[in-house]
């Protein structure tokens, strides 16, 4: 069991890696971008195109490891009044609603996925791109953000620290 959560852990962690490696490549491209205009040469159509879909990965890769790491935005007005046992239901019972709609738009996003596979589509604005290299991001990051939430549903931590204010 130790191997395969070790292997799961190397997953959140590369995902998080590559989402950051991303927005260093936004930079890049946006900076390239608006150095080539101001030099009077047309930007590559492919940097456009790429910086748009690295913000779909950044976002995508991201997220389940700031689940993990409770970077993702909440606010504790509620939660931090509630005395502890009343406060770890609620934490619980709010991280098995994210689990059940990480659930539904990972289901719902493998559907997508599968169909552009089927559909043969294609990204047609820069370049002919399939589709599905673009859709692949939705089942595999609410999947696994689903497992993160239900870590702090199944899990000794809660989501919820019972300090007020708004979280980051």
């Amino acid at each position: 069991m130790r191997p395969i959560l070790r292997a799961y852990t190397f997953v959140i962690y590369a995902m998080a890696f590559a989402a950051g490696a991303t927005l260093v490549w936004l930079m890049v491209s946006v900076i390239a971008s608006v150095a080539m205009r101001n030099l009077g040469i047309q930007p590559f159509a492919w940097l456009f195109t790429s910086a748009e879909y690295g913000l779909l990965y950044m976002t995508m890769l991201g997220a389940p490891w700031l689940v993990r790491e409770k970077g993702h935005v909440h606010i504790e007005l509620v939660t931090a009044a509630l005395p502890d046992g009343l406060r770890s239901v609620v934490s619980r019972a709010v991280a098995a609603l994210c689990v059940l709609v990480c659930g539904i738009l990972a289901w719902k996003g493998a559907d997508l996925f599968l169909t552009n596979i089927a559909r043969n589509d294609f990204d047609v604005r820069a370049y002919f791109f399939p589709r599905w290299i673009l859709t692949v991001s939705f089942p595999l990051s609410f999947g696994l953000m689903a497992v993160e939430f239900a870590r702090f549903v199944f899990g000794t931590d809660l989501m919820h620290s019972g300090k007020a204010g708004i979280h980051e």
